[in-house]
């Protein structure tokens, strides 16, 4: 199917940001985020058919399909759906519960404070691949949420604002080895050394994961999170608590997990973690976990007969609607590529050559490219082949571009309701996804307004 290039300056060029815009919209509106993304995806498909809206439904439908080309998307979507079955094992066997109840009887989470830094700890400590480290905090964190009467929304602000940062910050993992891939071509004498001199430049990620910590220990909560969850109080109250049993039905399977998430991008990568596939590693690492817990709970008659089976169905159907909205979204990047709105955007930062502009700038594209098109790792590959011949051009340290970038990136997600990353820590911390987007937007907006002025501030002391 032929693509449509715009060439005829401003006027064309903006409607690459038309498919994106209604997305978030209708999202908003009317928090039907399957429509949005539906009509988004329709709406990038017949801009790419010149205008042709049959031949822009067609091409939908074969973008769609197309997600499936790729083996990462794929096995992304496996895993989402097969988390699926490990959760509702480990919550419905009472491991959960259990293990919730152990922590309490040592009085490691006996307080609201103790029971919030308890996911936000295992959401900075599993650096190796956001997808884990979201889900293992989060099943982790509900029940502790709602013993102590804490709202998921606050829940998924945590380990959203937790995973994503470090994944960013630390770079032993595989955002680090994309960053390198991409870093490399420019001729850098020590690409590593530019990635790994990013950290202390990644002000956004820096100033979200203070803030997490600040919330933790302080308890306050500004903005619609002070109202957040209200009417899940009294829910949780009504549902049927399941009577607790082992714990090691929950952290075995999570430890098995985390490890071979670990343990495998280190085989994929040759000895070398940055080297190694995350979709490859996490889709081997949750089938590993599931064989561990089916022993463990078939060991221990856990269920009756036919239960294991019929637990792990039920888990999996849970998360049919969430990947359906993963699905989509990745359709919509795909369409939105080949239509250009990324590539649009990140011209914007083209037309400014102030060094001390530049860092700032970068980081304003990049959060508005990944906001408008829901993928930070699609905004690095617009974005990073910008900014690294921009500071080899004007003399800017390449490690502050990368960081301003890499920040960017993860601020936009943070904002976009067709993220895969914010999608994914809804479902993790069990609340509604537009509620969690709007319950953490601003202070993803307070983060990045800080990093847009430390930005500033590094882009003036670099050029004296």
């Amino acid at each position: 199917m032929c693509s449509l290039q715009f060439t005829g300056g401003w006027a064309l060029d903006i409607l690459t940001v038309l498919p994106p815009v209604l997305a978030i919209i209708v999202a908003m509106l009317t928090r039907n985020v399957y429509a949005a993304l539906g009509l988004a995806l329709l709406a990038s498909e017949t801009l790419i058919a010149h205008f042709n809206p049959g031949m822009g439904a067609l091409g939908a439908i074969d973008r769609a399909v197309g997600v499936f080309d790729s083996t990462g998307n794929t096995r992304v979507l496996l895993f989402c759906l097969l988390i699926g079955a490990l959760i509702a094992w480990m919550r419905d066997s009472g491991g959960v519960e259990a293990l919730v109840s152990a922590l309490m009887k040592r009085g490691l989470v006996s307080t609201p404070r103790r029971a919030a830094l308890a996911p936000a700890l295992a959401g900075t400590a599993i650096f190796v691949e956001t997808n884990v480290s979201l889900l293992s905090s989060g099943v982790l964190g509900q029940r502790l949420f709602d013993a102590h009467g804490l709202s998921r929304e606050r829940l998924a602000y945590i380990i959203d604002s937790t995973s994503a940062p470090i994944s960013a910050l630390i770079l032993l993992n595989g955002w680090g080895a994309y960053a390198l891939g991409l870093v490399e071509p420019y001729g850098f004498e020590s690409p590593i050394g530019v990635v790994a001199g990013t950290i202390p430049w990644n002000f956004y990620a820096l100033v979200t994961l203070a803030g997490v910590y600040f919330t933790v220990f302080s308890g306050r909560v500004f903005g619609p999170m002070k109202t957040a969850g209200l009417n899940r109080e009294v829910l949780v109250e009504d549902e049927e608590l399941i009577a607790p049993t082992r714990a090691i039905y929950m952290w075995l399977p999570l430890l098995v997990m985390i490890a071979g998430a670990l343990g495998f991008m280190a085989w994929t990568g040759g000895g070398n973690i940055l080297a190694g596939s995350g979709s490859q590693s996490i889709l081997w690492a949750i089938c590993l976990a599931m064989l561990v817990a089916a022993v463990l709970l078939i060991s221990g008659k856990a269920f009756p007969k036919g239960g294991l089976q019929e637990r792990g169905f039920a888990g999996i159907s849970e998360m049919v609607p969430v990947v359906a909205i993963l699905f989509l979204s990745i359709a919509l990047g795909d369409s939105l590529r080949v239509l250009g709105t990324g590539a649009f955007l990140s011209s914007v930062a083209a037309q400014f050559v102030s060094p001390i502009v530049i860092p700032a700038v970068l980081f304003v594209v990049a959060g508005v490219t990944a906001f408008m098109t829901g993928t930070s790792w699609g905004t690095y590959g617009i974005m990073i082949p910008i900014a690294m011949p921009l500071a080899l051009a004007l003399g800017i340290p390449p490690s502050l571009v990368l960081a301003a970038v890499l920040g960017g990136g993860v601020f936009g997600d943070h904002c976009s309701p067709i993220s895969d990353t914010t999608i994914i820590a809804s479902l993790a911390a069990g609340c509604d996804h537009i509620d969690h987007v709007r319950t953490q937007m601003p202070y993803a907006l307070v983060g990045g307004g800080i990093a847009v002025v430390m930005y500033l501030v590094a882009g003036l002391v670099v050029s004296l």
